[in-house]
C-alpha cells in the first residue's frame, strides 16, 4: 500500500502523536489479530486520583482507529477481575459477535479471552460495557473508522469523549436514584436549575400536528426532568475544563470533530465558538447543517467540520451540560497561541436539548434508505416516573418483556411514543435505521442507530430488518436501561 503524505497531513500525524486523544491503529488487515484489554486504570479529576475501567488498545491508549478497508479483527481480553462484555457500539456485527450478556453469548470471566471478526461500518462509533454499572465506571473507549472520503478530505481528526463522573461506586448512585434521592438532595444553588433538575417545557415552536390547543396548554404546564444525578465531574477525553486538553491545530486549519457522548446519563450541546458544518451523525452522512451549537443525547455521535480563521488564537470546543451551567471541553490552539483558563461554569444555564425536534427533524440524509413498501408498522410506547423510579417499554420491564417481532428483510417502521417527562435516547442494536417522522410531521431524516425522543413526542424510524436473531431496543440512559428499560427486536427468518 502507498501512503501520500502531503504538507498537512503532515502536520495532521504530528499533531496526532503528540495529543493525548491519538487513537491506536490496529493493523493492515493483513495482519494478525490485534489485541483490545479491558482494564482498570487511574485517572486524576479535580487534583484526586480515581480509578475506573477502560478499553486499552496498543500502547495501552483507549480505544481504536480503523483504516479504509480494514476489517474489524481482533482479541479482546477481560483482565479485571469481575465478568464484563463489550459492545460495538454503531456496528453491524453478526449477532454472536453483538456484546450482551447471554443474547446469545455469556460475559467474559476475568482472565478469558474471545475473537471478533466482521466487516465494519465506516464513522464515529464506540464501544462500552453492556453492564451498566460498569459504562458508568468509565468502560468505554472511541472506536473510529476512516472512510476512503475522510483521507480525501484531508482534516485533521480530533476526537471529543464525553462522559460523566462520580468519585463515588456507580451500584450507590443507582441506589440513591432509584430510591428518590439522586434528585431532590440534589445542590442546585450553583447551576440554576428548579428542584429535581426539571424545566418548564418551551413548546413555542413545536410543530404539534394534530394536539389540540387544550393539549397544548396542559403540557405547556408540565415540568420536565432533565436530570436526575448531579455527578462529580464532566469530562472530555478523561479531563475537566480545570485541566483541559490542548489540540495543537494549524493555524487557519481544516478540523474534523469526532464527538461521542459516552456519558451514562447527561445529554450535552456542543458549542464550538465558530460557525462549523455538522455533517454527519451516528456515523452517517448528513446534508451539511451549518451552525455553532448542536446537541447529543447520550449514545449518539456528531461529526462536525470546522474551517478555523487564520487567527493566532485558541479555539474552546465546549459541551455544556443540558439544562444546567456545568461544562466540559478541549481547547484547538495553533502553536504560540494564548491558552486562557475557562471556567467549568457557565454564566448562565443552557436550555433543555431538542425538546421540540427542532434539530432531528433538520436532519436529512445523504445515503437514504431505498423506497420501499412498509409491511410491518408498530408503535412502541416509552413511559415512567421519577418516583417510583420505574421506567418502561410498552408497560414491561425486562424479563416481563413482550418482543417486537420482525420478517428478516422486511421493511419496518417503529413509532417511539414518549408518555414520560423525560428524554429518550433510544439505541437499536445490529441496525441503521432512518428516522422518517417527528411528532406527526414525515422527513427524510438522518440514517441513526440512537435517536432521542423527547418528552411527550413521538419519532417514528424505518428499517429493513437484518440478521435473524434476537436485538436489543433499549434506553441509552443507564439507570433507565438498569431498571428495566429495554425490549427485544426479534427477527425471524
Amino acid at each position: 500500500m502507498t501512503n501520500v503524505l502531503t504538507r498537512r497531513g503532515f502536520l495532521t500525524a504530528t499533531a496526532a502523536l503528540a495529543a493525548t486523544t491519538a487513537l491506536p491503529r490496529i493493523g493492515r488487515a493483513q495482519e494478525a489479530s490485534r489485541q483490545l484489554s479491558v482494564a482498570t486504570r487511574t485517572i486524576e479529576v479535580k487534583g484526586k486520583a480515581a480509578s475506573v475501567y477502560g478499553i486499552a488498545g496498543p500502547g495501552r491508549r483507549q480505544g481504536l482507529i480503523l483504516d479504509p478497508g480494514e476489517r474489524f479483527k481482533l482479541i479482546l481480553e477481560n483482565t479485571l477481575d469481575v465478568e464484563t462484555i463489550v459492545h460495538w457500539h454503531g456496528q453491524i456485527p453478526p449477532n454472536v459477535q453483538d456484546g450482551v450478556p447471554d443474547l446469545p453469548r455469556p460475559k467474559l470471566v476475568s482472565g478469558e479471552t474471545r475473537d471478533y471478526d466482521f466487516e465494519p461500518l465506516a464513522g464515529t462509533h464506540w464501544m462500552h460495557s453492556h453492564v451498566p454499572t460498569q459504562e458508568m465506571n468509565l468502560l468505554a473507549a472511541p472506536l473510529i473508522v476512516r472512510s476512503t472520503e475522510d483521507v480525501a478530505e484531508d482534516r485533521q481528526e480530533v476526537v471529543m469523549f464525553l462522559h460523566d463522573f462520580s468519585f463515588k461506586d456507580p451500584q450507590a448512585i443507582l441506589d440513591e436514584i432509584t430510591q428518590g434521592a439522586g434528585h431532590t438532595d440534589m445542590d442546585h444553588g450553583s447551576s440554576g436549575a428548579t428542584p429535581q433538575s426539571s424545566m418548564q417545557m418551551d413548546h413555542g415552536d413545536m410543530d404539534m400536528g394534530q394536539m389540540t390547543m387544550s393539549d397544548m396548554a396542559n403540557m405547556s404546564t408540565m415540568a420536565m426532568d432533565l436530570n436526575d444525578f448531579n455527578f462529580d465531574a464532566y469530562l472530555t477525553n478523561d479531563r475537566t475544563l480545570d485541566d483541559p486538553e490542548i489540540i495543537r491545530v494549524e493555524s487557519g486549519g481544516r478540523v474534523k470533530l469526532r464527538i461521542i457522548n459516552a456519558s451514562s446519563a447527561t445529554t450535552f450541546w456542543i458549542d464550538t465558538g465558530i460557525e462549523g458544518r455538522l455533517v454527519a451523525v451516528d456515523g452517517h452522512r448528513i446534508s451539511p447543517l451549518n451552525g455553532n451549537r448542536f446537541g447529543l443525547a447520550m449514545g449518539q455521535r456528531l461529526d462536525i467540520d470546522l474551517d478555523l480563521p487564520s487567527e493566532m488564537r485558541a479555539f474552546p470546543i465546549l459541551a455544556l451540560r443540558e439544562g444546567e451551567r456545568e461544562r466540559t471541553g478541549m481547547i484547538l490552539a495553533p502553536a504560540g497561541a494564548v491558552v486562557s483558563k475557562i471556567s467549568g461554569m457557565a454564566e448562565t444555564s443552557s436550555r433543555a436539548f431538542d425538546v421540540d425536534l427542532s434539530q432531528e427533524g433538520r436532519l436529512r440524509a445523504i445515503d437514504a434508505l431505498p423506497d420501499k413498501e412498509v409491511t410491518n408498522s408498530q408503535m412502541i410506547m416509552l413511559d415512567g416516573s421519577m418516583s417510583p423510579y420505574v421506567w418502561t417499554i410498552d408497560g414491561r420491564g425486562w424479563g416481563e418483556h413482550t418482543p417486537i417481532v420482525a420478517k428478516s428483510g422486511e421493511r419496518v417502521e417503529l413509532m417511539f411514543h414518549n408518555m414520560s417527562m423525560m428524554g429518550h435516547p433510544m439505541h437499536l442494536h445490529g441496525h441503521a435505521f432512518q428516522v422518517v417522522g417527528v411528532n406527526a410531521r414525515r422527513v427524510s431524516g438522518a440514517i441513526r442507530d440512537t435517536v432521542y425522543v423527547p418528552p411527550m413526542a413521538s419519532v417514528t424510524i424505518a428499517m429493513d430488518a437484518g440478521e435473524a436473531a434476537r436485538w436489543m431496543l433499549h434506553c441509552h440512559h443507564m439507570p433507565h436501561l438498569s431498571t428495566g428499560m429495554m425490549t427485544e427486536f426479534r427477527v425471524q427468518a
